[in-house]
Formats: C-alpha cells, structure tokens, sequence
C-alpha cells in the first residue's frame, strides 16, 4: 500500500471513529503503528535518527515525563525523571530511579518519532520508538513540569536527515522450539528450581532446559512453587493491597523494553473489560478478557522465597508480574506473601 493510499484510509477511518486510536487503527487496516504514524512526517511527526542509545542519555533534560510501555494486554504508564541510566555498547539498558525503572533491549528497537498531537484540546508533545516490525515499544510523553526548550532542542539534534514516510519493516520472527513436557530433563529441572539463589537466575533456567515460561510453570516442582488462580483474584488483589497499603511492583514488557512501578497504589476502577489503577504518577490498564491463565509462583533467594503473580495470554505471553516491593538483601515483605496466601485460599 503506498504512503498516500495509506494517509486517506486512515483520514477516512478517523471521520468514521474520531476517537480511534492511532493502535487500533493500525490494527484496522492491516498496517504496523509505525507505518501509519509516519503518514504524517512533515505534519506533526518529525522522523528522528535511529539513536535511541544517544536520545536516551539526554532524556533526563525533559524533566518530569510520562513513560508509556505496553504489550497486546496492558499498558504501564509512569510519571517521573530519567535518573541513573546504565547504557553502553551492550544490547541491554537500564534506568533504576525510583520512578522511572527500565530494562532496555536495544537491538529491537528500530525507528524514532518525536509526535506533535492534539489531545483533549490541548497539542501534546512525545518521543515515540518501535520495533523492526513496527510495533510500538516505548513512548515518552511531555508533561506540564517537562523542559519543553529540552524537548525540541533533542528533536532538533536528532532529526534525520531525510524525513521519508517509507519504512522498511520486516515481519518479527523469533525460533521457539522448545521442548515438549516428555523430553525435559523434569528432575533436574525441578531440583534446580528449589535450589535457586536468585530470581534473576531463573531465565537461565529456562533457557538452560529449553522450555518457555508458562511450560516451567506447569513442570514446576510442586503447587507450592507454582499454582494457577483464577484471574478474578488479580482485581480483588489490587483492591487489597490499595486498602491496606501495601507497597508491590509491578513490571509490565514487550521484546524491547520493560517498565516497573515500585510503591504503594490508591485508586482502582473498572472501565468495559479493563481494570485499571488511577494515581497522580501510575496508570496501569489491564484487558482483563485478554488473560488466559494466572499463576502464584515462588522461587528460593538468598533472602528468602520470592513470591509473584503472573498472568499470561492466550499464545503464553507474559502480560503483567506483581511482587510485593522489594530490593536485593532485604526479605519479601509479609504483608504481600500474607495478600497472596489469601488469594489461595
């Protein structure tokens, strides 16, 4: 489909539902979020160099921001400042800051956009990066307190050169060959588990075994480490821990980037199938229709047991995982462990 072809259907789709989103409206005609965002270079979008390395160092001169991370199920919204950013020639990248906490992988990202929009009346200002396929992997958005001099000082810097529509997007494959249940090594998987000494170390588990994560879950060495609850429990959860007060984390991904939001949450609400949590600086919407199984699951430490909540769809992609907050060396808090012992009950 030409740029041209493309810009009409899209004017033409947004007559019919102006209040489509640019997403859903991708979804509707067959197209990637990318392509269709830049139908409008020179109109709002300006197309900026592949450097997310580089933008990202000089993102902390916007100030406060919105950070947007989603995947097909839920969107991870959160206000803060870049702070303390660990980016090198490695393929992955972090932020640790207390509000803005990222885990970048790099080599999925692919084409920038910095977006000029109207937004219930008022223009709205944002960088906006995707994947080789298209896909929408992180967005920042400007807020009253960002530096917007900042702002177009980094567009102006990282323009590209040539601001052309096309984009030369390729279908994103990823070989998952994994093992059927029969063929997994089971007692030396589910040994191995029970003697982990890190959370972190559990990917390689994974990888080790060649199983994905939901299948682990299923193998798991007892209902202790791993036991399915039904996705109900995730709403009456996040209202308990709203009115108790209990601190979580909540880490939410696609294959470029995950976004965690460490504290306590206030406000939660429903809206059609999504739930949703409603604070001044933490947005979380969740399609609750889009979640095919939930699991508790528990892994050994050093400080002792960890304990998640994991959803995941209907392909066995991980949507969303709560923790109760915590930090290497200090043991899981008992108040989310006694939250999740109540869900299991």
């Amino acid at each position: 489909m030409s740029t041209t072809s493309l810009k009409q259907q899209w004017e033409t789709l947004k007559e019919e539902q102006p209040q489509l989103r640019i997403r859903n409206a991708a979804q509707a005609l067959n197209v990637s979020e990318a392509e269709l965002l830049a139908t409008k270079i020179d109109n709002g979008v300006t197309r900026l160099a592949n450097k997310p390395k580089e933008i990202l160092q000089e993102i902390e001169s916007l100030g406060k921001v919105m950070a947007l991370t989603r995947n097909e199920s839920c969107v991870h919204e959160r206000k803060g400042t870049y702070l303390n950013p660990s980016i090198s020639k490695s393929p992955v990248g972090l932020f640790v800051g207390e509000d803005i906490d990222l885990r970048i992988f790099f080599m999925h990202w692919a084409f920038a956009f910095a977006v000029t929009e109207m937004a219930r009346g008022k223009e709205r200002l944002s960088l906006q990066f995707f994947a080789e396929d298209g896909m929408a992997i992180h967005k920042i958005y400007l807020t009253p307190k960002s530096d917007v001099a900042a702002y177009y000082a980094l567009v102006e810097k990282y323009k590209a050169e040539v601001q052309s529509a096309e984009l030369k997007t390729k279908v994103f494959s990823e070989e998952k060959n994994y093992k059927s249940d029969d063929e997994v090594a089971l007692a030396d998987f589910q040994r191995s588990w029970e003697t982990l000494n890190d959370t972190h170390h559990f990917f390689g588990l994974l990888k080790k075994h060649n199983i994905s994560r939901n299948q682990a879950l299923r193998l798991a060495p007892s209902a202790y480490y791993a036991d399915t609850i039904d996705k109900e429990k995730i709403v009456s959860m996040l209202e308990n821990v709203a009115k108790q007060e209990v601190p979580i984390m909540v880490f939410v991904g696609n294959r470029g980037n995950i976004q965690i939001h460490t504290g306590e949450i206030k406000k939660t609400l429903w809206h059609q199938q999504w739930f949703n949590i409603m604070d001044p600086d933490f947005n979380l919407h969740l399609n609750m229709e889009q979640i095919k199984n939930c699991w508790v699951v528990r892994k050994p430490t050093d400080d002792g047991i960890v304990t998640s909540i994991e959803c995941f769809d209907e392909n066995e992609e991980l949507i969303v995982q709560f923790f109760g907050k915590r930090k290497p060396g200090i043991p899981e808090i008992k108040e989310w462990q006694e939250v999740v012992a109540q869900l299991q009950q």
